[in-house]
């Protein structure tokens, strides 16, 4: 094995990170991830038992069903937004108003927890966007260093984006626009 050779040696731990992140950069994963968090205490608090020393305080509410099927819907949308991001924004809606309900429902909507982050999330989903995806031959190789790479690429890394209106569409040349025949 030459030390030319790149992949070979990798740890397999790198790998399934590497494939993690992109797979977390394709969909809405922190909304997902917040949503689901949200959920968990909206469905336990109303079910719960907190002992302060000999005495037993129980949460339980008549509403306890209601809390448990908004805390399991809020899960399920966070599931949804991970594995289905084209719904995302219906997702994104459903956990917002799931998040709203369960302030008179579900204690406080978790002891306003679950509110918070189910809210979050839900905003979240609705204002992710899909990246454009880069073809192979406009991503840099991250074995390449800058100085080598093509001239193309470089003029593209470096070119800076020219702003709109009718004041900066004509050509910036020394000159002021006037061609002399020489």
């Amino acid at each position: 094995m030459s030390p030319e050779s790149t992949g070979q040696n990798e740890h397999h731990i790198r790998v399934y990170r590497r494939r993690f992140r992109a797979w977390r950069g394709n969909r809405p994963f922190w909304a997902g991830l917040f949503t689901m968090v949200g959920g968990l205490p909206i469905a336990y608090f109303p079910y719960a038992n907190m002992h302060l020393g000999n005495v037993t305080l129980a949460m339980s509410t008549t509403a306890g069903a209601g809390s448990l099927i908004i805390g399991v819907l809020l899960v399920t949308l966070g599931l949804t937004m991970w594995f289905h991001s084209i719904v995302r924004v219906f997702a994104g809606v459903a956990a917002i108003l799931l998040a709203l309900i369960s302030i008179p429902v579900a204690n406080i909507g978790g002891f306003i927890v679950g509110f918070l982050f189910s809210l979050i999330g839900g905003a979240l989903s609705i204002s992710w966007a899909p990246g454009d995806p880069k073809s192979a031959e406009e991503a840099p190789r991250p074995d390449q260093p800058y100085e080598e790479r093509p001239e193309s690429e470089l003029q593209g890394a470096a070119a800076v984006p020219q702003q709109q209106g009718a004041e900066f569409d004509a050509p910036a040349e020394a000159d002021g626009g006037r061609h002399r025949a020489g």
